[in-house]
């Protein structure tokens, strides 16, 4: 009984398995160096076609992604996200006394599925200035989060919802 074997990969995706991590790194090289010459972008090929066929049996498989569309403007959201939250902690810190803040911690139960996307969601709360998320459970169905500043927990927990998982679903499957 012949056994069927996954389709060869191609030459150019055996020489570039991830070709924007190649070219990733090989424009970090040139900028590492601080100038472009012959010699600096050869060295910066050679980084950026070696580093990904070593490693490239190490990668999971390329995430799905259900609309490369909405990626922009979740990264424009979090970018704002981050602006209003470092104000706001600052506001915090600088003229509120320790003893009117409600640190907690919250559970926020997940409907994302994807590892990528509870990744991206995780990081999002992590990288927004008054919140970190600790901890995702077993099951991978709820991330615990620390919050600098949270009077009513239920809404943290809806706005942290509403405002990155609903986009997220809409990004990951």
């Amino acid at each position: 009984m012949a056994h069927a074997s996954a389709p060869r990969p191609t030459l150019l995706r055996r020489w570039f398995p991830h070709p924007l991590l190649s070219l990733t790194l090989t424009l970090l090289w040139l900028l590492l160096i601080n100038g472009v010459s012959v010699g600096g972008l050869l060295v910066g090929l050679v980084l950026g076609i070696a580093i990904p066929r070593l490693t490239g049996s190490f990668w999971p498989d390329r995430p799905g992604i259900r609309n490369y569309g909405k990626i922009f403007s979740y990264v424009l959201l979090v970018v704002w996200d981050i602006i209003v939250a470092n104000l706001q902690v600052a506001r915090i810190i600088l003229f509120r006394p320790l003893a009117s803040l409600h640190t907690r911690w919250v559970c926020v139960p997940l409907a994302l599925t994807s590892p990528e996307g509870i990744a991206v969601l995780a990081g999002t709360i992590t990288m927004t200035p008054g919140t970190v998320s600790c901890d995702l459970s077993a099951d991978g169905r709820s991330l615990l989060v620390h919050c600098l500043d949270a009077p009513d927990p239920e809404a943290t927990v809806r706005d942290m919802k509403e405002r990155y998982e609903s986009r997220l679903l809409e990004i990951f499957p």
